[in-house]
């Protein structure tokens, strides 16, 4: 795209340099410049993309956008200033990519939980019903049977609008989108043209970031104030609140939008009641404006219901009939890490989750001990270089539902990990110090947590879900895989009328 072409929709620009060329590509990485991109200098909290400017030049970029002059500029290469790279690079990405999201209906799906599992379920019953559908999010960005590795639940700007020009141009009619609190805030998801806003629920995470849950409600809510002021337009936009969540009333008077409600407690429009949990998935009756139905999940937990409370609310706003939307659920399998059963035919529960918070720490073990027919044995750990606030909660939660706890290490990053571990540890109060114990190295804690189980006994393993490398200091990083893991420590183990191996008593 021509230069000028590209910069057309930026009101507010300064041109330092200017030579006519081409831009074939957009980056705010100098690690991946190619010749004739454009490098973008985001500013940061570790580092600043404007000290990156030789490194771009020499690797061929064909343009700089900055937000200042720095000295010893590359001369020959157009050098454009801008108040905010960051929202620049989004008006950019929108346009070289040439306006993904128009013509197609987004659907967004953002909250502190249930992002993931929820997504899936909505572009699932959208693909059966016969739509071309897209995904992008945690574990994959998909296009029907094509697929692609993902490195954060909402890519930046720039990756965000090719993904969805590669949808756009494989015809999907449909992209529903994980979007985060941190892709909000940055402005990631600036350009994309949202149909449908859809909301999990917001409880205590990401507080490094977002320093409180005040400011954390209000980055969710752009997703929502983002659906725009006009009812004007081919397509009618909604937002999807679960009822149950004070928050949605916040959300609810932040959108010009109408609004479509899900929930179990409160009246919602979308509403759950006899609600069964068993160890071989879930199964609730579900009211809804068209009528009502059986729902059955092959997935455990009252969370799940409300995943699936979600997708329905979502999809009965695309008109999509209720029997079909039953169907659908109903051949739904899960996803790796969200509350997935390992089974090698061993006499008791083994499921790997990827609570990672305190809200769905205490919701795995809640639906764990609704299935165990004996004890619950959690093994938790905490992230460092993340929210170390929540490291006592998660430990107490740990420690004072589960019958046993372990606490053990997650990504350390460059934190030390009996650091970590004695940060959660604070957390513990006096009448639950004899039921848990500290192990740093997370794959002894696994297996140790494996070796107490008895018949009908659970074993909730958190903290890492689907994830397949264990980060350590300078991002380096190890394989390791919890379902793996306590697969290899399964197959080894020989298993009588009672499994070798003795639960510590308590």
């Amino acid at each position: 795209m021509n230069i000028m072409e590209l910069l057309k929709p930026l009101r507010n620009k300064q041109i330092e340099s200017y030579t006519d060329t081409d831009i074939t590509g957009l980056s705010a990485n100098s690690d991946t410049i190619r010749p004739g991109d454009m490098f973008v200098c985001l500013p940061g909290t570790k580092s600043d993309g404007h000290i990156f400017i030789q490194d771009a030049a020499q690797k061929g970029c064909s343009a700089i956008l900055a937000e200042r002059i720095v000295e010893n500029r590359p001369p020959g290469i157009p050098y454009i200033i801008v108040p905010d790279t960051r929202k620049a690079m989004a008006i950019l990405a929108d346009q070289f990519y040439e306006h993904p999201s128009y013509g197609m209906k987004l659907i967004g799906v953002t909250g502190t939980n249930g992002k993931t599992t929820t997504s899936h379920l909505i572009e699932r019953i959208l693909s059966d019903y016969g739509h071309s559908t897209g995904l992008i999010g945690t574990l994959t960005m998909k296009i029907d049977a094509y697929v692609e590795k993902t490195t954060h639940t909402t890519p930046d700007a720039i990756e965000l609008q090719a993904f969805l020009r590669k949808m756009k141009d494989r015809g999907a009619e449909y992209a529903v989108l994980e979007v985060s609190s941190h892709a909000l805030a940055m402005g990631r998801t600036r350009g994309c043209d949202f149909k449908t806003a859809v909301f999990t629920n917001l409880t205590h995470d990401h507080l490094d970031y977002h320093r409180d849950m005040g400011r954390y409600l209000e980055d969710k809510a752009l997703l929502f104030t983002g659906l725009g002021n006009s009812y004007a337009g081919e397509e009618e936009k909604t937002a999807i609140l679960n009822a149950d969540d004070p928050a949605s009333a916040y959300l609810a008077a932040r959108t010009a939008v109408q609004t479509f409600t899900y929930g179990i407690r409160e009246q919602a429009d979308v509403r759950a009641r006899d609600i069964e949990i068993r160890p071989d998935g879930t199964y609730f009756r579900v009211k809804t404006p068209v009528g009502e139905a059986d729902i059955r999940l092959r997935i455990s937990g009252e969370f799940n219901v409300y995943n699936a409370l979600a997708a329905i609310a979502a999809c009965l706003a695309e008109d999509i009939p209720l029997e079909d939307i039953r169907r659908s659920l109903a051949s739904f399998e899960g996803l790796a890490g969200r509350f997935q059963r390992i089974d090698d035919g061993q006499p008791f529960h083994v499921i790997v989750d990827y609570a990672h918070n305190p809200d769905g720490l205490e919701k795995a073990i809640e639906t764990a001990r609704r299935i165990s027919r004996g004890g619950v044995i959690t093994v938790a750990g905490c992230e460092g270089d993340r929210d170390k606030a929540k490291r006592p909660l998660m430990a107490s939660i740990a420690a004072g539902l589960s019958d046993w706890a372990i606490l053990t290490s997650d990504n350390p990053r460059s934190e030390n990990p009996e650091a970590i571990l004695a940060d959660m540890t604070k957390g513990i109060p006096p009448q639950d110090e004899p039921r848990w114990e500290g192990i740093v190295e997370r794959r002894e804690a696994i297996y140790r947590a494996l070796s107490y189980a008895r018949e009908g006994d659970c074993v909730l393993i958190t903290g890492k879900g689907h994830e397949q490398r264990q980060i350590f200091a300078e991002n380096r990083s190890v394989p390791f895989d919890d379902a793996e893991v306590a697969l290899e420590w399964l197959k080894a183990a020989k298993f009588e009328s009672e499994p070798s191996g003795k639960r510590r008593k308590h």
